[in-house]
């Protein structure tokens, strides 16, 4: 049986916007299948339970809140600058700024949203992820913390050429093809405190 890979939704009525925050979504968490929807009616015909995050317009939020309120703490709102009053305490990116600055925003939010959702625990060695070798998990949060392959090198006491294996051997055992995502398995499988980038 194939295993079923974590879902993410990303609703909003500007396709541009949805398309953005998918592409965004993709390189940060490669594991999961980011869907697009550009209205709540077929976001409910594909099973709103089966996602563990909802990438949400506030104004969709805020007309179709009845629907949404089982799934409040799995919200992330998308909105383009200050939200109403009733929406302050909710998570929420700020889709004007840079890709960067949403990475990082992401980031930071990933691992309270992560612990908020009330999905079936996954098999307990699918959900700890390839088992990293001492030197792996060193190099891993070298990246994270911005060293380039130079400075990693130096910091170690290795060779460069060992450095780029390394980082080769991880992208590989670990599917992520950019260092926005080894940054984030990095965040919130704990090689890192998010307050360290």
């Amino acid at each position: 049986m194939m295993e079923r890979r974590p879902a993410i939704a990303v609703i909003a009525p500007s396709i541009l916007t949805a398309l953005g925050m998918k592409s965004i979504l993709e390189k940060i968490i490669p594991m999961a299948e980011v869907e697009v929807f550009n209205d709540v009616h077929a976001l409910e015909e594909s099973g709103m339970k089966r996602y563990f995050h909802f990438f949400t317009a506030a104004p969709l939020f805020v007309r179709h809140s009845a629907l949404f309120r089982p799934y409040r703490r799995r919200v992330i709102l998308l909105a383009g600058g200050s939200v109403p009053p009733e929406l302050a305490d909710m998570r929420r990116l700020n889709i004007l700024r840079s890709e960067e600055e949403l990475v990082r925003d992401i980031m930071h939010m990933h691992r309270s949203v992560h612990h908020d959702a009330h999905d079936p625990a996954p098999d307990a060695s699918a959900a700890q992820g390839p088992v990293l070798s001492a030197r792996e998990a060193e190099v891993l949060a070298l990246i994270a913390r911005g060293h380039i392959n130079k400075e990693i090198a130096q910091r170690l006491g290795i060779g460069l050429t060992t450095v780029i294996s390394h980082r080769r051997n991880l992208m590989e055992k670990l599917g992520i093809r950019s260092v926005s995502g080894l940054t984030l398995y990095a965040v919130t499988r704990g090689y890192v405190e998010a307050d360290e980038l």
